[in-house]
C-alpha cells in the first residue's frame, strides 16, 4: 500500500518537473500552446468586461441626462431609468456574504412595513405592543412618507406602489394641528422630494406643489430665539424644493438664515443650541454636536455638495471647516482604550458627555475629508475612524449590545451609559456606511452586522420593532419610530450594497436619510441661479412612550 501510494504520488508530480518536458519536445510545445491560448482568452475577457462597463456607464449617464431634460420640459416619465439600475445586481460587485446580509435587512424592512400596514396604516407611527397607530406629526402619514424611498431602493415595488397610491389619494395638508416645521421638512418634504427624484412619479410633484403654498412663510419665519438644528436644517430641502418647482423663494428664504448666521459666526465655528440669527445673541446654552445642534453642521457640508462644490456655495464649506476646527478642540481621549469622543461645552467648561446622536459626526467627517489638502484630509479621516470606533463601542459595552442615548467618560474607566434608553436610532450605522464606502474597509460592514443582529434579538417582536427603555435590562418600549424605516434600515441596506447604489457622486442625503439628486447647473432658470452640475424630532433627545 505504501509503495503504491508513493508510486502514484511520484507519477503525478513528474508532470510538474521541467526535465520531463525537455525530454519530450512535442508535449512541451503542446503545453506552450495551451498556455498562450489561455492567456489570450483571459485578457480578451478582461478587455470585454472593461469595454462593457464603460459602455454601460456612458449609456446610464446619457439616459439620466435625457431624463433630466424631459423633466425640465414638463414631461414626467412613469419609470425613472434609475429603477432598473437599482434593481439589477451589479455582476461585477457580487459578494455572497453581503448579498445574504442585505436580504436579511430587506426582510426586516418588510416585517416593519407590514406591521405598520396592518396596525397603523395612514397614521404617523406604530405602537407595536399596543398594535395601534398614533399621530405624532399631525396625521401626515409620517412613517409611510418616510419609508417611500427605502421601499424603492430595496426594490419592493408592490409596497412602494401601495404607499404611492395613498400619497396620491389621501395625503392631506389641510389640517388643524401644531406642526413641527423641522419634522415636517426633514420627513415629509424630504420624503416626497426623494420619492420624486427616484421614481419621477408626477403625483409626488403634485403633492409638493400643494405643500409649497405659503409653506416657506411657516418654515423660515422663526428667526427669534430658535434651536440651532431647526433653523439650520432646512437648506437642503428648500433648495431642492426651489429646483424642482422652479420657484426661487424657498431657496432664498432658507439661505437668508445662513447669511445672517455668517455675519455673527464665531472664530471657532461653534454655536450654542439656542440663538437669534438676527442679533447674534444667545441664551446661556450648551454647545454640542448632539441633540439640537448636530444637523446644522451636517447641512453646511451637504449644501456645498448639493451645490456641486462651486463658488456659489463656497461659504458653506468655509463655515463647515471653521466648525470642524471647533469640533477638534472638543476632542478628548479615554484611558485605557484611547476612545476619542466629542465633549459638550457649557460656558468656559467642558463636559465629558457625548450623545449617540453625535455619532453622525464620523460619517460627516469622512464625507468632507476629501475637500482638504492631502495632509489635512488624512487627519480628518483618521479622526472619523477613531470616532467611528467609539460609537461602535457604545453598542458593544452594554448587555444587549445596543447603545444608550448618551455616554459619560471617566479617567481610567473609558465610558459608561448615561441615559439608558435606545429608540432605534440610525446615527452609528449611518457613519459606518460612509466609512465603509470611503475607505473600503470591510470591518465597518462587520460592525454594522453586529448592530443589526442586536436589533433583531432585542427589538423585533411579532408586530414590528420597538426600542428599549433600558439597554442594560432589555426592557422594551412601545414605539416604532418612523426613522427606523427611513434611516436605520436604509443605511444598513446600503452598507451591504455596492457603492453604485445611490452613488455619492449623484446623490446627497438629508438628515432623515432621504437621498436628493444633485442637479446640474441651470444658470438663471426661473429667475435665479441653481448651483452647478444631503436628527430629527429626536433632536430633543426624548423618546415617546405610552
Amino acid at each position: 500500500m505504501a509503495r503504491r501510494s508513493s508510486s502514484s504520488s511520484s507519477g503525478a508530480w513528474r508532470y510538474l518537473n521541467p526535465a520531463y518536458y525537455l525530454k519530450r519536445p512535442k508535449r512541451l510545445a503542446l503545453l506552450f500552446i495551451v498556455f498562450v491560448t489561455a492567456t489570450f482568452a483571459f485578457w480578451d475577457r478582461q478587455s470585454l468586461v472593461s469595454e462593457y462597463e464603460s459602455e454601460i456607464s456612458r449609456l446610464d449617464d446619457e439616459i439620466n441626462r435625457l431624463h433630466d431634460q424631459l423633466r425640465k420640459a414638463g414631461v414626467h416619465l412613469e419609470e425613472n431609468p434609475l429603477s432598473d439600475k437599482i434593481s439589477t445586481q451589479n455582476v461585477f460587485e457580487i459578494d455572497p456574504i453581503n448579498d445574504e446580509r442585505r436580504e436579511k435587512v430587506k426582510e426586516a424592512m418588510l416585517h416593519a412595513w407590514n406591521s405598520y400596514v396592518k396596525y397603523a396604516w395612514g397614521m404617523d407611527e406604530l405602537q407595536p405592543q399596543s398594535k395601534k397607530g398614533i399621530n405624532s406629526f399631525g396625521g401626515l402619514g409620517a412613517t409611510l412618507v418616510d419609508s417611500l424611498d427605502t421601499l424603492y431602493i430595496m426594490g419592493l415595488k408592490d409596497e412602494f406602489q401601495k404607499a404611492r397610491d395613498w400619497v396620491a389619494e389621501s395625503l392631506d395638508f389641510d389640517k388643524d394641528y401644531d406642526a413641527s416645521v423641522f419634522e415636517t421638512t426633514i420627513r415629509v418634504v424630504g420624503g416626497l422630494l426623494s420619492a420624486y427624484d427616484l421614481s419621477g412619479d408626477k403625483y409626488f410633484s403634485i403633492k409638493l406643489k400643494i405643500l409649497q403654498i405659503d409653506y416657506y412663510l411657516l418654515g423660515i419665519q422663526h428667526l427669534g430665539d430658535s434651536i440651532l438644528a431647526d433653523s439650520g436644517t432646512e437648506q437642503l430641502e428648500f433648495i431642492a424644493l426651489s429646483q424642482r418647482t422652479g420657484d426661487p423663494k424657498y431657496q432664498q428664504k432658507a439661505e437668508n438664515v445662513i447669511k445672517q448666521l455668517q455675519k455673527i459666526y464665531p472664530s471657532d465655528g461653534l454655536l450654542p443650541i439656542y440663538i437669534n440669527p438676527h442679533s447674534g445673541t444667545a441664551s446661556y446654552s450648551t454647545i454640542t454636536f448632539g441633540a439640537m445642534g448636530d444637523s446644522f453642521y451636517e447641512y453646511l457640508l451637504k449644501v456645498w455638495i448639493q451645490g456641486n462644490k462651486t463658488e456659489h456655495v463656497k461659504h458653506y464649506r468655509q463655515m463647515w471647516e471653521t466648525s470642524m476646527e471647533g469640533l477638534i478642540s472638543l476632542i478628548r481621549k479615554t484611558t485605557p482604550s484611547n476612545y476619542h469622543y466629542i465633549c459638550e461645552k457649557n460656558g468656559g467648561s467642558l463636559s465629558d458627555k457625548m450623545d449617540e446622536l453625535a455619532c453622525f459626526a464620523p460619517g460627516m467627517l469622512a464625507l468632507g475629508a476629501s475637500g482638504y489638502g492631502s495632509e489635512k484630509s488624512e487627519q480628518i479621516m483618521n479622526l472619523a475612524k477613531e470616532l467611528g470606533r467609539t460609537c461602535y463601542n457604545f453598542y458593544r459595552t452594554t448587555p444587549t449590545k445596543l447603545a444608550g442615548e448618551n455616554y459619560f467618560f471617566h479617567d481610567g474607566q473609558d465610558m459608561s451609559v448615561g441615559t439608558s434608553w435606545n429608540i432605534l436610532r440610525p446615527e452609528t450605522v449611518e457613519s459606518l456606511m460612509y466609512l465603509w464606502r470611503l475607505t473600503g474597509n470591510k470591518t465597518y460592514q462587520d460592525w454594522g452586522w453586529d448592530i443589526f443582529q442586536a436589533f433583531e434579538k432585542n427589538s423585533r417582536i411579532e408586530s414590528g420593532y420597538v426600542g428599549l427603555r433600558d439597554v442594560n435590562t432589555g426592557e422594551k418600549d412601545n414605539m416604532m419610530q418612523s426613522f427606523f424605516l427611513a434611516e436605520t434600515l436604509k443605511y444598513l441596506y446600503l452598507l451591504f450594497s455596492p457603492p453604485s447604489v445611490i452613488s455619492f457622486d449623484e446623490w446627497v442625503f438629508n438628515t432623515e436619510a432621504h437621498p436628493l439628486r444633485i442637479v446640474p447647473i441651470q444658470p438663471h432658470a426661473s429667475g435665479f441661479e441653481t448651483p452647478v452640475v444631503r436628527p430629527f424630532g429626536r433632536k430633543q433627545g426624548k423618546p415617546e412612550y405610552s
